[in-house]
């Protein structure tokens, strides 16, 4: 199971969280603020974040930054409200998930148990692949840009594993959430559109203008061909 770190300013809600995973058989630490979370993840090493976006001192939003700052851990954002700025903020910020309030425990857990999946090596994956200046390895999980290794969330390297595995290929929002993310709602395409814009910043040379992530307008996305 995970060891997970839920920061959530609300106590009951906090220990109500803390006590369904517990149950389901993570290993879960808490903390209270944004500044108490970040600090716990500078002296430990948690599997994901469960975060809240509403919390006192720096919010979620900054909260999330400095821990994707830190490091490539899972970030699953926890929001009282279903609002698109919000959770598109969110998401941004560099999250891989999101939840809305009230939390039902059993989807909290289905949610973290996606997104660890998503470290997995892919079976009899073969030797790395060349694309332009871009090499993607998918038995050791690495990506190397003119030489150099980028550093991607679980999330963006599934994302792009996935949408890789045949350049050319038009991917709709919906077959990606559900390869991807594991959701079937259409309403979470906005998932799909704030990974891409963060895997596009950091693999291509000029985001704006990508040559291995492009759009199909009215239909998705495909890997351009190298």
């Amino acid at each position: 199971m995970a060891v997970v770190l839920v920061v959530e300013d609300d106590a009951s809600v906090r220990e109500g969280m803390e006590l369904a995973l517990r149950r389901q058989g993570h290993t879960v630490h808490t903390a209270a603020t944004g500044e108490d979370g970040v600090a716990q993840l500078r002296e430990r090493a948690p599997d994901l974040v469960v975060l809240d976006l509403m919390l006192p001192g720096i919010d979620g939003f900054e909260t999330c930054r400095r821990i994707r700052a830190l490091g490539q851990v899972p970030i699953i954002m926890l929001t009282a409200r279903s609002d698109d700025f919000d959770i598109v903020a969110g998401l941004e910020a560099g999250a891989d998930d999101y939840v809305v309030k009230p939390i039902e425990p059993r989807v909290l857990d289905a949610r973290i148990r996606a997104v660890l999946r998503r470290t997995a090596a892919e079976p009899g994956a073969a030797g790395p692949e060349q694309h332009g200046d871009l090499v993607i390895d998918r038995a050791g999980m690495l990506v190397r840009k003119h030489g150099e290794q980028v550093s991607l969330t679980p999330t963006e390297l599934k994302l792009l594993l996935e949408i890789s595995r045949t350049p050319g290929q038009v991917y709709s929002r919906s077959q990606l959430l559900a390869s991807v993310w594991g959701h079937d709602y259409l309403g979470d395409s906005r998932l799909v559109d704030a990974c891409v814009q963060r895997l596009r910043a950091k693999i291509e040379d000029v985001p704006a203008r990508p040559d291995h992530v492009q759009t199909v307008r009215g239909f998705g996305y495909r890997f351009g061909r190298s």
